[in-house]
């Protein structure tokens, strides 16, 4: 066998690296799915809390919080694999520096496009779009 147990082994690497390859849009929308399951449960908590007053305000409040923490992750790994997702990880991370109010709109419209399989994360990515993020603080007014 020409080439020996290395060329095999060089040809199955290559074989695995194409798949693999292949597969990234793939796993970049389940990523962003799984960011938007984060995503959803925050929201639901959030609009909840608007009904409430006192502790349990505040505890569903902070727990919406964490829920977009935790959406962080999946939706920056999204956005490496297929830069689509990068509009949805950077409304996520304004959620450190942005009150959620501000943020509802496009983590709704972003993660509506990522479930029916629309590209490019929606209309939150347009600029212009009624969805656009406020600049942050000492940004100017854009």
């Amino acid at each position: 066998m020409k080439g020996g147990p290395a060329g095999v082994l060089v040809v199955g690497l290559l074989a695995v690296a194409g798949l693999a390859g292949g597969c990234g849009s793939g796993d970049a929308k389940g990523l962003a799915l799984q960011a938007c399951s984060h995503v959803d449960r925050s929201v639901t908590l959030y609009e909840r809390s608007l009904t409430e007053t006192g502790p349990a305000q505040s505890a569903d409040q902070d727990q919406a919080l964490a829920e977009l923490n935790d959406a962080q992750g999946p939706a920056a790994q999204a956005a490496g694999e297929d830069p689509q997702w990068e509009g949805l990880v950077t409304t996520i991370s304004n959620s450190s520096r942005v009150p959620e109010s501000d943020l509802v709109g496009a983590l709704k419209a972003q993660c509506q496009a990522a479930e029916s399989g629309q590209q490019g994360g929606g209309p939150a990515n347009d600029p212009t779009g009624p969805n656009h993020l406020p600049p942050g603080p000492g940004q100017g007014s854009g």
